[in-house]
């Protein structure tokens, strides 16, 4: 192999390292909707086996974490955007108390993870 080959087969190597870090810094894809008593929280987690997904609330920040192993291939490898890790911290919508503690319902099918999330203190307010 020549000189200019090896260096064409580094550089894209390190921009294929450089692009996954930065699909791990935006991903995932998240939408947040406000229901009738809850918050619905849908997570976009292709990839990632349920065992290896941790999600948590403290005040009004979610945080998801999710980790997989990097499978090793055998042969010439041309593009490795897939996310091993992602580490995302979510404000929301809500504002709780440091005695109150959030609970919520997961599920996580066909790569996606709906959270529910009750409103605390939820009530409405009539309008005259």
């Amino acid at each position: 192999m020549g000189i200019s080959q090896y260096m064409a087969k580094e550089i894209m190597r390190e921009l294929s390292h450089k692009s996954r870090e930065f699909y791990e810094f935006i991903l995932p894809p998240v939408d947040i909707v406000e229901g009738a008593n809850d918050l619905v929280v849908t997570i976009d987690l292709p990839g990632f086996a349920k065992k290896d997904i941790k999600l948590r609330i403290v005040g009004n920040v979610l945080s998801v974490s999710a980790k997989r192993e990097d499978v090793e291939n055998e042969g010439t490898v041309y593009y490795k955007h897939r996310p091993i890790q992602i580490h995302k911290k979510i404000p929301l919508p809500i504002s709780v108390s440091d005695d109150e503690r959030i609970g919520g319902t997961a599920i996580y099918q066909d790569g996606v993870v709906t959270l529910r999330i009750p409103i605390p203190n939820f009530s409405n307010i009539p309008i005259t």
